[in-house]
């Protein structure tokens, strides 16, 4: 990429702090801890969307509940990568948190639209975060971009998610919706739970284990974000998974050898939904999806198995 001026939303969360140290190190395969500011050697500038009154030079003010965005923060920007909204695990699924889950997507997703379109110069590119949600349970079928959404709570917040970004796509604006999985790291993210529980021994298969899981290591996804930002015959629907999904039981295994450490307590689903309430339906579903345009255009993965993922997540 040439140095680009580039806005991100959700720049504290996992992602977020990632993407931004390695746009800032001008190199895909930098080291990436988010820290730094400005630009770095070879790197691009990077504007932070923060929900507070700006504290430092890059931070520009947005409120995604009242939709408002300091439209003149965004002046010149080259693109803009938006992966902000409400933990899905966070907290049990109330309807107060389920209407959380929605708006932190719908509502930050329209305004941030709606004000990128308005602009002189709009942005030539678009990067907005959704979700392999989007499919529902799709059983043992290799799923890829073609498919239709599924119709449980997360597949509607995900189509409701993308059709937000519509001001955008009218505008002429390369709209590209980043279908992510399970990002498998260490700092955060549902995959961030599972290492301490597996360090202590205490990690086994969720339910019958036989579920797939579409995952991707954190060092893969910012590359393909990257890859979207740069790559400008991509639009539409894009799956940030890696090209081979494991059911769960193969992921307990993977996750043990790694850390050499036993397996033996597995959580019946009851147990689950016990402790997860509705939410446990859906790390029980099965979501074997593929990355296939991903794929089409030419992108490379680095950890393309479990193993690599979990190994390259832990540093070895």
């Amino acid at each position: 990429m040439a140095a680009m001026r580039i806005a991100i939303t959700g720049s504290a969360g996992l992602i977020g702090t990632a993407l931004v140290g390695s746009l800032r190190a001008g190199r895909p395969d930098q080291p990436s801890d988010g820290a730094g500011t400005g630009t770095g050697t070879g790197g691009h500038e990077i504007v932070r969307l923060v929900r507070h009154a700006p504290r430092a030079a890059d931070e520009v003010r947005w409120d995604p509940k009242r939709q408002t965005v300091d439209a003149a923060g965004l002046a010149g920007c080259d693109a803009v990568v938006h992966l902000a909204g409400a933990g899905v695990g966070d907290h049990r699924w109330t309807d107060a948190y389920k209407r959380e889950i929605r708006d932190s997507r719908v509502l930050g997703t329209a305004a941030l639209a709606e004000a990128i379109a308005a602009l002189d110069t709009p942005p030539r590119v678009f990067v907005c975060g959704s979700a392999i949600g989007f499919y529902g349970d799709t059983g043992d079928r290799r799923t890829d971009e073609s498919a239709p959404p599924g119709d449980d709570f997360l597949a509607r917040v995900c189509v409701d998610w993308e059709e937000a970004a519509a001001p955008a796509v009218e505008a002429g604006i390369r709209t590209v919706f980043a279908r992510t999985g399970l990002v498998v790291g260490r700092q955060g993210g549902a995959w961030g739970r599972l290492f301490p529980v597996f360090k202590l021994g205490l990690g086994g298969r969720l339910g019958s284990g036989g579920q797939y899981w579409s995952f991707i290591s954190l060092h893969d996804h910012i590359a393909a974000l990257r890859h979207l930002i740069d790559t400008d015959g991509l639009s539409g629907p894009v799956n940030l998974t890696a090209p081979e999904p494991v059911t769960n039981r193969e992921v307990t295994a993977a996750m043990g050898r790694v850390l050499h450490r036993p397996t033996p307590f597995p959580v019946p689903a009851p147990a689950l939904r016990l402790a997860l309430g509705e939410f446990a339906d859906n790390v029980l579903a099965s979501q074997r999806i593929i990355p296939q345009r991903l794929l089409d255009s030419g992108f490379t993965f680095t950890h393309p198995t479990a193993d690599e993922a979990i190994r390259a997540a832990v540093g070895g």
